[in-house]
């Protein structure tokens, strides 16, 4: 059976309680244990698929198909361990199940009431796969006291009671203030937040205390004796130069042996950090910088393209060089605004949902293409690329998206991208119209793309044929302008295994143009790079003479 750890904050929202428990499970995971982390969303959506990225940031996709918080894309990079479905849960989810059950008459006519029956939802939802590994990192998100998640930490607090002793432990991140007019550190606001957690029912073992300044020895011992925790679980963490560094400075402040100690563990494996001190290695002594223009309409928000942010970032990993990004916004390239490109290295389009912001961005495949600027086409990237292709390229002038037709309501373009009614996933086609609910309604999670021998993104994947990455549109390519697109220049070089679904285009006269219709910035790793990122970042260097 797994041992749970189970992650809480307080005081106030955006403590870093993902990236605390992203680093653990990375130290636990060097210390030679298996580990997997899950996240419990305290609001009503069912799940993130159908909110703005300005309200949530970005949707992060597994491989079978679930739309979870960005916190899983941490779990993922610092871990290698590949989220599921069942690693992301919502109270609008918890909810919809337990309310399709009493339709059912599963609870053969009893009253529905939060004890016992949402509790129980989300008791059974935390004890999936727990013969799996040895260690299960539950956080839940929001704060303690939040009216949203008290069902959750109630079913956390019963699950704790049910379970023997030594196998559940509880990690609570907190705030410490500095108030610059007295000089000081204050410690109230975090006793103020354990005593709410132990209002109902739960009590700390570990405290990480976040704060920009170096807690003294005493204020540790104070929040020690008023929280009811040991000194040495008292785990400081402060701001940070990457969020990279987080494993490294997590073990240095004890994170990791205080979770161990807490269950009894010892002696503990010592832990190989090796992986660790390379990513920072290549971090700290890059040799030399590309500049890239991430050209997106979230720009006002970088939560909006986290992973994409990361995986540039690995990308000058495996070059050994910096990569700075600027999100330069969309809608300011339309016009006469393409000279805002000038300058980088390198161009990449990244996804989104809607008109507003789509011509800037064919103003910016359009630049990338004339000028030999490398360019890297993600999703609506990929689309933009063929639509500025269809129009200078190929005689279409009218070129558009049919998402475009349906948000007017009038039809004004020719729809080189049109509504993907039908796929094949796995055994089965799966089918869809324009009416659907929008909820969970895509193609969603990993899909094969089949390549063409020879190209260069082929040559990419290291001479692969096959390659899958995580899918996330409801509007596609349309196959059937390839002929009239592949003679005007632009290559078709990947496909879906049916050859129905364009997956990857390129330009085979240009030194670096690429797009996906996948988003394989999901997939990267500090330790294992996207190879599409790590291309592209090689690429921008050429372009900036640095190879």
């Amino acid at each position: 059976m797994a041992r749970y750890i189970f992650i809480t904050g307080g005081v106030v929202s955006s403590l870093g309680k993902g990236l605390a428990s992203a680093a653990l499970g990375a130290l636990l995971q060097a210390r030679g244990y298996t580990v997997r982390l899950r996240k419990l969303d305290p609001y009503l959506n069912v799940d993130p698929g159908t909110m703005s990225p300005f309200e949530h940031g970005e949707v992060f996709v597994t491989d079978d198909g679930a739309e979870t918080d960005l916190d899983l894309g941490h779990y993922e990079r610092f871990t290698g361990v590949h989220a599921r479905k069942t690693d992301s849960i919502s109270s609008g989810r918890i909810y919809s199940n337990v309310l399709e059950k009493e339709r059912r008459g599963a609870y053969l006519g009893k009253t529905i009431q939060v004890i016992p029956h949402v509790t129980n939802e989300i008791k059974d939802f935390l004890s999936v796969g727990d013969k799996e590994v040895d260690f299960m990192l539950c956080e839940i998100g929001g704060t303690v006291g939040d009216i949203e998640g008290l069902p959750f930490f109630e079913a956390i607090r019963q699950f704790i009671h049910e379970r023997p002793s030594n196998e559940c432990i509880l990690m609570h991140l907190t705030l410490l203030p500095y108030l610059a007019a007295s000089g000081e550190l204050k410690t109230k606001p975090t006793q103020h937040s354990v005593k709410e957690l132990q209002s109902i029912g739960l009590a700390p073992d570990v405290l990480v205390c976040r704060s920009e300044h170096p807690i003294p020895e005493k204020e540790r011992a104070k929040i020690a004796l008023f929280c009811n925790v040991r000194p040495d679980h008292v785990i400081p963490a402060y701001d940070l130069k990457s969020i990279y560094e987080a494993p490294l400075a997590y073990h240095r402040a004890g994170l990791d042996q205080a979770a161990l100690d807490a269950f009894g563990i010892s002696p503990a494996p010592r832990p190989d950090l090796s992986r660790w001190e390379d990513v920072m290695d290549r971090l700290e002594h890059a040799e030399g910088q590309v500049r890239i223009a991430v050209v997106g309409k979230y720009t006002q928000l970088e939560d909006a393209y986290k992973s994409i942010a990361e995986a540039l970032t690995h990308g000058g990993m495996a070059n050994r060089v910096r990569v700075k990004a600027d999100w330069v916004d969309s809608e300011k390239l339309e016009g006469e605004g393409a000279h805002l490109l000038d300058g980088y290295h390198g161009i990449i389009v990244p996804g989104g949902f809607g008109e507003r912001g789509t011509e800037g961005m064919v103003t910016a495949a359009r630049y990338a293409r004339e000028k030999k600027v490398p360019y890297l086409g993600i999703c609506l990237g990929m689309q933009m690329a063929v639509i500025e292709a269809a129009r200078n390229l190929a005689g279409m002038p009218d070129a558009g998206s049919e998402e475009f037709d349906h948000e007017a309501g009038e039809t004004r373009f020719t729809p080189v991208v049109y509504h993907l009614k039908e796929w094949v996933q796995g055994n089965y086609t799966v089918s869809r119209k324009v009416t659907d609910d929008k909820g969970g309604t895509m193609r969603l999670g990993a899909y094969t793309a089949v390549l063409e021998p020879g190209s260069k993104i082929s040559e990419i994947y290291d001479g692969a044929l096959q390659i899958e990455d995580r899918h996330r549109h409801r509007y596609e390519v349309d196959a059937k302008y390839r002929d009239q697109l592949e003679s005007a220049g632009l290559k078709f070089s990947g496909m879906s295994p049916d050859g129905k679904l364009p997956e990857v285009v390129e330009y085979p006269d240009h030194p670096w143009f690429i797009g996906v219709q996948s988003h394989p910035e999901l997939k990267s790793k500090p330790f294992e790079p996207a190879p599409l990122f790590a291309g592209f970042v090689h690429a921008a260097m050429q372009g900036a003479r640095l190879v």
